[in-house]
């Protein structure tokens, strides 16, 4: 399936077949395409829980106040983000480069990050947010569906995946095969009137 493709077949899938299981090569597939996504700096601060133990599934769908999806897709991936990462051996993100290049990155986080942690949150949500668009299109790539899921319980599921005090936890994304078709589309707005050209 090309990219166009992937975007306009999109969906957010309500319900999904539970007797689908994906492969373990299937999902080191997918999150080896993941890792592709973006980030500031190259820091990679994102972080993926990954669940396929229905046992597990089953308790984030109560966390996720009774929502179907976690329990019956394949796999569910907790986007997380670390909020440290800029500080822990930064040069390693740029390990493929210069000494000189590894030392600028390294003090440029240094000035973004050390005495701000709402830029760390946010730059956390921004990568969380790359990966999880990227999920979603190479899971419809690899002819699966997804839900993005922002309703749940955060400390029930923060438990659940012994989340780390220095870590977020953004959003999650369920994959699988979709048992029922997404409902029509709410409706877009006119380009007009969300796509300004220089300047509002």
């Amino acid at each position: 399936m090309d990219t166009f493709e992937a975007i306009k077949t999109r969906r957010a899938i309500k319900k999904f077949d539970s007797t689908h299981k994906m492969s373990a090569d299937d999902v080191k597939s997918l999150m080896e395409l993941t890792i592709l996504s973006p980030t500031s700096y190259n820091q990679q601060n994102w972080r993926f829980v990954t669940i396929t133990d229905q046992t597990i599934k089953e308790k984030i769908s109560i966390a996720a106040r009774g929502q179907a999806q976690p329990k019956d897709g394949s796999l569910i991936i907790v986007l997380c983000g670390n909020t440290n990462a800029w500080n822990q051996d930064p040069k390693r993100y740029w390990k493929n480069n210069t000494p000189e290049k590894q030392e600028l990155v390294k003090t440029n986080l240094a000035k973004k990050y050390t005495d701000n942690p709402q830029n760390r949150r946010d730059e956390v949500f921004r990568s969380c947010g790359f990966a999880a668009q990227t999920i979603m299109l190479a899971a419809r790539s690899m002819g699966l569906d997804s839900c993005p899921m922002m309703g749940f319980e955060y400390d029930q599921l923060a438990e659940i995946i012994n989340l780390p005090s220095d870590h977020v936890i953004s959003m999650m994304v369920v994959v699988g095969k979709r048992a029922e078709d997404a409902a029509p589309r709410g409706g877009q707005l006119d380009l007009n009137e969300v796509v300004f050209e220089n300047s509002f």
